[in-house]
């Protein structure tokens, strides 16, 4: 575990130092949390220095000796400290994080945010830089992206602003990053002080063993007696769906629908107003109408027109069927309760589930049995093997930052190292809620023609296991799994010469093409043979079962889609404002996605105060990007439907066309380059049953 003890002061700070581990993996087993600080100041430092050589360069601005230069193209692993730490402490927050820790990233906040903004504003820096761009050599397509990337991050950091609107431009962005850092501290918190604590057996009626025998583990954890329910993904939800106290669904619902809307120090909803008015100031001191319009740019979407074209044509091709759906749903409960029972939203996963029996037989406890952790593990991995060639060996010599975390060697088809993987599986104290896919080490090549390969970790929520029983997923899980193994994917494969232009650093709205192409694959009934065995008997999936999981993959897809086009809307609503935001968060939100609801919604919930995607997240103005990703993964997919989910020369032109390019290319001149066409909405509506 990273130790986060005071430092000795006559001990070596383990980040100025070769690491001597393997593949000069983290050693997360010497980091103190003294160790931090010292390698901040120290990286800024040495970022100045180096800027300092660059401006006072007296030969001419060129490619090589400036925005090279710039980029760090490094000549060894030590050299970018700041980067090195950074990456360090950044997963550390999200997946390992103490109130040291927080306390810590508070006070380097506006440090680090300040010597940005001094890299960022630097007039002599920018002038070599604008030399370059209007006089540079030939390039090749990887060079000409970089130098493009660069001028134009200078231009939107402010390069071209007058000096009082760069004090003004500083000011606002050291504010913004301090509050999306509040921001999530006060969601972490919040989610982890709500506790369900059940001490009469009876109240679990309709929970499945795995839920009671993990709220069992919970409360020994805490030394109580008897049964604690989190908001955890994996304690929530399996409540939600099962049990039969609907007063206690309530209560759960409601604690989870109004976190950080209290009468306490957690309360997100003055930041939230804060940060939305932020950055439509940035914006617009920058040049823009709106917030949106600035990050638009830089997005397969081009403008906010075509983000709205999407959603709304998502609405009108889906909310018919939603609305079906919901009236299903409804017209069951009244046969079970009664004509006068009222469906609220802490009903609707109970009687949804009730409906997926009545139609299909099946749900998530029954698959359980047959997804064990480990062979899930096999199964994703396997998938991998058989359509890149590529193996994963676990090693127990590379650090890791806690005992449930797992560290991969992965080497490529013809035997070659290719990167290290960590997999991060069960919710903890100081774990963010989610899943989603880092990097230690991004993938360059260095001034020596190295080829440095990426450290990738994947962190997730799933069920843990128990004293009776190992880690049993639901396919949920299996889906987030291949989800965010998707990206792990895409940083692994990366083949290019710039860090910044490796791997998923590409632009948004194409960075989930990777992760929910693989999702596709969890329904497909060949790569669920080749893992799903039960996990007391060994018997694989019968056939049967595998039938109704084909059969349901759309139970409910149109709600779903909804659902994340309603997250968009919201999105787009606080980020197309081109006035300062005054308005009641709670009322706000309501009118926002009113377009895209099919129930009704909940006076005092509200989704704004913990959507970290769009207040703390990148995904600000670009919530769109889920379902603009998932009319490619689904065209993608296609290819492989009909030359085979596992044919390895549809698999090596998505590695060499997709995944190994990173962003050294616009996205769809990528795309269409693997697929030969640009994509269609049509391949998505035929997947969800909307089109036949």
């Amino acid at each position: 575990m990273c130790d986060t003890t005071q430092r000795d002061i006559n001990r070596k700070n383990p980040f100025f130092e070769p690491y001597n581990t393997p593949h000069d993996t983290v050693p997360f087993d010497r980091i103190a949390l003294d160790d931090y600080e010292e390698a901040f100041m120290e990286g800024i430092r040495r970022d100045d220095e180096e800027i300092e050589k660059t401006v006072n360069n007296p030969e001419e601005p060129t490619f090589e000796n400036t925005i090279v230069r710039i980029d760090n193209e490094k000549g060894n692993h030590y050299y970018d400290l700041l980067d090195r730490v950074s990456n360090v402490f950044s997963c550390m927050l999200s997946a390992e994080t103490s109130d040291e820790l927080d306390e810590l990233a508070q006070k380097m906040s506006p440090i680090l945010t300040k010597h940005s903004n001094d890299v960022r504003l630097n007039k002599r820096l920018f002038e070599r830089i604008k030399y370059v761009y209007e006089h540079h050599r030939e390039l090749t397509p990887e060079e000409k992206m970089l130098l493009d990337n660069c001028y134009d991050g200078f231009v939107r950091s402010g390069a071209l602003l007058n000096d009082e609107d760069k004090e003004r431009l500083r000011t606002l962005t050291e504010e913004a990053s301090m509050l999306s850092l509040q921001f999530s501290q006060n969601l972490l918190k919040e989610n982890k002080a709500f506790k369900l604590h059940i001490t009469d057996k009876a109240q679990l009626d309709g929970l499945p063993d795995t839920a009671i025998e993990a709220a069992a583990q919970n409360a020994a954890e805490e030394n109580e007696e008897g049964w604690i329910f989190t908001l955890d993904y994996p304690s929530y939800s399996p409540f939600m769906t099962y049990s039969k106290q609907r007063e206690l669904r309530r209560q759960l619902y409601m604690a989870k629908n109004t976190e950080c809307t209290h009468d306490n120090k957690e309360n997100n909803i003055e930041i939230c107003k804060r940060i939305v008015n932020l950055r439509r100031e940035i914006a617009q001191l920058l040049g823009n109408d709106t917030y949106a319009d600035y990050v638009l740019k830089h997005r397969m979407a081009s403008n906010t027109q075509n983000v709205y074209k999407l959603l709304n044509d998502l609405i009108d091709a889906y909310k018919p069927t939603a609305e079906k759906e919901v009236e299903e749903i409804r017209e069951l409960a009244h046969k079970l309760e009664g004509d006068n029972f009222t469906v609220e939203p802490w009903d609707f996963s109970y009687y949804s589930h009730k409906l997926q029996m009545e139609r299909y037989n099946l749900d998530a406890e029954m698959l359980r049995p047959y997804f064990e952790l480990k062979n899930v593990i096999k199964g994703v991995f396997g998938l991998a093997t058989t359509l890149y060639g590529i193996t994963f060996k676990e090693n127990t010599d590379i650090p890791v930052y806690h005992p449930d975390v797992k560290a991969y060697e992965v080497f490529d088809k013809d035997g070659s190292y290719l990167a290290v993987l960590y997999a991060d599986f069960y919710p903890r104290k100081g774990k963010q809620g989610g899943a989603w896919m880092t990097e230690f080490q991004g993938q360059w090549i260095d001034r020596k023609g190295n080829n440095v390969r990426p450290h990738v970790s994947v962190v997730m929520n799933f069920t843990k296991p128990t004293a009776e029983k190992p880690a049993l997923l639901t396919l949920g899980e299996v889906e987030t799994f291949l989800h965010e193994f998707g990206h792990s994917l895409h940083g692994m494969f990366a083949n290019t010469r710039f860090e910044s232009l490796s791997g998923t650093n590409v632009w948004w709205d194409f960075v989930e093409l990777p992760s929910q192409f693989m999702e596709n694959y969890a329904v497909e009934k060949d790569f669920l043979r080749t893992f799903a065995f039960h996990y007391k008997t060994g018997e694989p999936i019968p056939d049967e079962l595998i039938e109704r999981i084909v059969k349901s993959r759309n139970f409910m897809a149109a709600y779903g889609c909804l659902r994340q086009v309603s997250f968009g809307l919201l999105d787009m609503a606080y980020y197309t404002k081109q006035t300062p935001f005054t308005e009641d968060i709670v009322a706000f939100e309501k009118k926002a996605w009113e377009k895209a609801m099919v129930m009704p919604q909940l006076k005092d919930t509200c989704m704004t105060v913990q959507f970290s995607h769009i207040m703390a997240g990148g995904y600000a103005a670009g919530y769109y990007s889920y379902k603009w990703a998932e009319v490619l993964d689904a065209d993608a997919f296609s290819v492989f439907k009909q030359n085979g989910i596992f044919d390895q020369k549809t698999a090596q032109s998505f590695r060499d066309n997709i995944l190994s390019k990173g962003g050294t290319e616009h996205p769809m001149t990528l795309y269409k380059r693997f697929r030969g066409q640009e994509p269609t909405i049509d391949a998505l509506l035929e997947r969800n049953g909307i089109k036949r």
